[in-house]
């Protein structure tokens, strides 16, 4: 019969006899050399070896522990300089949006309450989770917050950066609508039902930030190392939710636009003035007839031409959301898809119970997400020149009559559009 000296059980009770055995010993006046030296031999192996608890201790230390870094004085200042301008990039410019469509009265429309949802998502993602996460980069990516706070900060890295993704979403599908269906979808004209899709967004948000905290997936989080549960069915639930679902809506919202725009231009399409046909023009040998021709031919265009105006202006509108919002989903989908790739696969590679994937690897993915959040109002300022016209005055302190700049701006664009119609051809 072999026994299993490994076993915790067996090693434990041989362990603990072990450490007992020279006291009680030299407690009845025994002295060690009396014993056989096998008896002796085997007692000192089994005071040497490390107990299972040890042992696992130790094991999870190092899977865990071994991600942490040592940086030098000159690698802190640089991680810290590039940290600390993406955090205030990005607090600057959602700021400016929040300022721009609350204070002035041109862009105080429903339509915009959707860029303020999204610009105080991404302002929360700054303010609440990307000081932390540099404090904690900056010291080699060991968490120093407690463990309280790890549940906490989850819950709002989470929750920020899937308002920000699901916001982007909707928007996508505003702008689909607001282009089709510019009759029928009134949504765009009521403040109620906006701040209700906003809301929703929130709220569905935050329900993926719910199952770790009340025990569903227990996030992991010791003393060094602070991490969102790698649970297998949380980890497909809460990436599909909040990024692949988005994605595959704003994509599709993306094709259809395209289409649409691209009907729109072979319908408005304008080669200039009509031919005649060729017998037209044989049979018009006298000049008073050709005459009579031309000028018909004349008044057609012309009528044409101011017909077209209104299609030409719709066609371009139809342009310009499908260029800004292609650029949009361009942005999001280059910023977020790797970090979302990595964090579905992560479980099925390391397992539930630590990460193994290189610091350097997670962390350069996770701030390459939280630079979506910097660019998007950069994004929208670059092809919106009413956020172009209220940055540039706000900058340079020149807050009064910012509503009659804009008013006098957009006077100009039309009618400068109306002294040079533009032909699609």
């Amino acid at each position: 019969m072999v026994m299993d000296i490994n076993s915790s059980h067996v090693s434990g009770h041989l362990r603990a006899f072990a450490l007992a055995a020279p006291r009680e010993l030299s407690s009845s006046g025994m002295v060690a050399g009396s014993l056989p030296p096998r008896w002796l031999k085997i007692i000192q192996d089994v005071i040497a070896s490390p107990s299972p608890a040890s042992s696992l201790a130790a094991e999870n230390d190092t899977r865990c522990g071994e991600q942490i870094l040592s940086y030098g004085n000159m690698e802190k200042v640089v991680i810290g300089a590039i940290l600390s301008l993406i955090t205030l990039l990005t607090i600057a410019g959602n700021c400016l949006v929040v300022i721009s469509v609350c204070f002035v009265k041109k862009l105080r429309q429903p339509s915009n309450y959707l860029i303020v949802s999204l610009a105080l998502a991404d302002l929360s993602v700054a303010v609440a989770v990307m000081p932390f996460v540099s404090v904690t980069d900056l010291i080699g990516g060991e968490w120093i917050f407690g463990h309280v706070f790890c549940n906490v900060f989850i819950a709002m890295d989470v929750m920020c950066c899937t308002a920000s993704i699901m916001t982007l979403c909707v928007i996508s599908i505003d702008r689909y609508l607001g282009i089709t269906r510019p009759l029928t979808y009134p949504v765009r004209q009521n403040g109620k039902c906006m701040a209700k899709m906003i809301l929703c967004v929130w709220l569905l948000s935050a329900s993926i930030t719910i199952p770790p905290l009340f025990g569903w997936a227990q996030n992991v989080n010791d003393e060094k190392v602070c991490l969102i549960s790698q649970d297998f069915g949380y980890t497909i639930y809460s990436t599909a939710v909040a990024f692949y679902i988005p994605m595959s809506v704003m994509l599709f919202m993306y094709y259809q636009i395209y289409k649409a725009a691209k009907r729109s231009a072979a319908k408005h399409k304008f080669a200039g003035f009509p031919r005649p046909e060729e017998n037209e023009g044989m049979v018009s040998v006298n000049g008073v007839i050709k005459l009579h021709k031309e000028s018909e031919e004349c008044t057609n265009f012309s009528r044409l031409l101011k017909h077209d105006r209104k299609n030409i202006s719709i066609f371009k509108r139809e342009q310009k959301a499908a260029t800004t919002l292609g650029i949009i989903v361009g942005a999001f989908t280059v910023c977020w898809l790797p970090f979302f790739i990595l964090s579905t696969a992560r479980p099925f590679i390391c397992g539930t119970a630590c990460s193994c994937i290189p610091f350097w690897v997670e962390r350069t993915f996770l701030w390459l997400g939280y630079a979506n959040s910097l660019i998007n109002p950069f994004i929208y300022a670059f092809f919106n020149r009413d956020l172009r016209t209220t940055y540039r005055n706000l900058l340079q302190c020149r807050y009064r009559n910012i509503n009659r700049k804009l008013s006098a701006a957009g006077m100009h664009e039309a009618l400068k559009l109306a002294e040079k119609p533009e032909f699609v051809l």
